[in-house]
């Protein structure tokens, strides 16, 4: 008898850039339909009416080696990334729709299977089910590693076809992520460019915030620099009043100067200058411990005689008294830290002069610049000895200490009013250089204070 013709449907013919992954599953569906007599040979005898069809297996790894997959053709020469990503995307775009094309006639291929295995089993019941059991024990196994449901191939088809767009999609963001501006396209590089636009002027708008906060704050800036300044100028008005001396005391003549360091620049000055004199008496309160000398308690200078009178104790000499540079070495003792009363006379006739410790006389002398009148119109410092007229100051002859009560008459005082003085029974202040707080200035960080009373000095003896 005859065998009746082999019939089997295959799908068609895979695209060369189909997914290596979807032939095998449609490869390994293929089966070989033969119809044959019951218990005849294939090829021997037509089939009766009655005949039935034989379905063998074709094992997948024959199905695979049957359908190799070219590689996909490599573009020729170096290429830039965005030219490249682009080509990518191309193939990637003609493969989904080969695939879909596959899938189509894999579909219609499935159900054309799906429909002779049926009759393959329904031909003979049991019979063909224990043919069909026997047929796949002799050969390879491999059905079992497939789907039986065509409705899972389909799935399973589905989402492959999902993969390969969500990577689609996933090279197209790269590319438009990579690809250079001036191959976008015109609309996106409109929207560029208005986006461009709009952030510059934000930007401007900030810039010109800023501009305008700059100027607010330059202007605060120089108010309160304004007010600043407007504070300074009345510190320092306040401190050229208080170096004038403008601070209230108690009494015009109930305060002292203090001179703390021995520098060329802490002294006090006398306002009032002298007249010419042909005699004089000063008088003074002074307090120093500073060794060796007390330093310079006051010098008069004027023009072309710096030495014109001049009180110091310098290093380890005496007190000496200066007039017209000409000198007389004095008895006197003060450097023990405690407050003395200090009084010189001096006159031009034969140059007498005498001197006097807390209302007491220590010594006296003569022939002192005799004949010689003081020259008015000089300059009277207190603390620092001059060597020209208002300046010049040594360091090393400073007075160190405080002192008050500096008085200067023209004439020569009484020892009994000297004593007065001395002895606070008595207030005479001097008819040439008063002590009062107006008519003394202090400079370089000499300061004013309130001074003892005359008792309290008097219990320091």
């Amino acid at each position: 008898r005859d065998r009746p013709p082999v019939s089997a449907a295959a799908p068609s013919e895979p695209s060369p850039r189909s997914p290596a992954g979807m032939l095998p599953v449609v490869a390994g569906l293929l089966l070989v339909i033969a119809a044959g007599g019951r218990g005849s040979a294939a090829g021997d005898q037509e089939s009766p009416p009655g005949s039935r069809f034989v379905c063998t297996s074709l094992p997948l790894d024959a199905a695979g080696a049957g359908c190799p997959l070219p590689p996909v053709p490599m573009q020729g020469g170096a290429l830039p990334p965005e030219e490249e990503l682009k080509a990518t995307v191309l193939q990637l775009r003609e493969t989904v729709l080969q695939q879909k094309e596959t899938i189509g006639s894999q579909r219609d291929a499935i159900r054309e299977l799906t429909g002779k295995l049926s009759r393959c089993e329904n031909a003979d019941g049991k019979s063909a089910a224990g043919t069909w059991k026997k047929e796949l024990g002799k050969g390879k196994d491999t059905m079992g590693d497939l789907p039986r449901d065509p409705a899972q191939v389909i799935d399973q088809l589905s989402r492959t076809m999902q993969t390969l767009k969500d990577r689609l999609e996933s090279l197209e963001h790269q590319l438009r992520a990579n690809v250079s501006y001036a191959a976008l396209p015109n609309d996106l590089r409109e929207m560029l460019q208005r986006r461009l636009g709009d952030l510059e002027r934000q930007l401007l708008s900030k810039v010109a915030e800023l501009e305008d906060e700059k100027s607010l704050l330059h202007n605060e800036t120089s108010a309160h620099r304004q007010k600043t300044e407007t504070a300074l100028n009345a510190l320092l008005e306040r401190v050229s009043e208080l170096e004038k001396g403008n601070s209230a005391f108690k009494s015009p003549d109930e305060f002292k100067v203090s001179l703390p360091l021995r520098t060329n620049y802490l002294y006090g000055k006398i306002k009032k200058t002298l007249p010419e004199l042909y005699a004089f008496t000063v008088c003074l309160w002074l307090r120093s411990s500073a060794s060796p000398g007390i330093g310079t308690p006051f010098s008069y200078a004027v023009p072309g005689q710096a030495n014109e009178i001049v009180l110091i104790e310098w290093g380890n000499n005496p007190i000496e008294l200066l007039i017209n540079d000409k000198v007389a070495q004095l008895p006197l003792f003060v450097s023990d830290g405690k407050w003395h009363h200090i009084c010189i006379t001096w006159t031009t006739r034969d140059g007498m002069w005498e001197a006097f410790q807390d209302g007491e006389k220590l010594g006296t002398g003569e022939n002192l610049a005799p004949w010689h009148p003081i020259k008015p119109g000089g300059v009277l410092i207190l603390g620092q000895e001059q060597d020209t007229v208002g300046g010049r100051f040594d360091a090393t002859q400073a007075f160190v200490g405080e002192m008050s009560q500096f008085n200067i008459w023209d004439r020569v005082l009484k020892a009994e009013d000297i004593m007065n003085i001395a002895n606070c029974s008595t207030n005479m202040p001097g008819n040439i250089i008063p002590w009062v707080d107006n008519n003394v200035d202090v400079f370089g960080g000499a300061t004013k204070w309130p001074v003892e009373t005359c008792e309290e000095r008097l219990l320091d003896l």
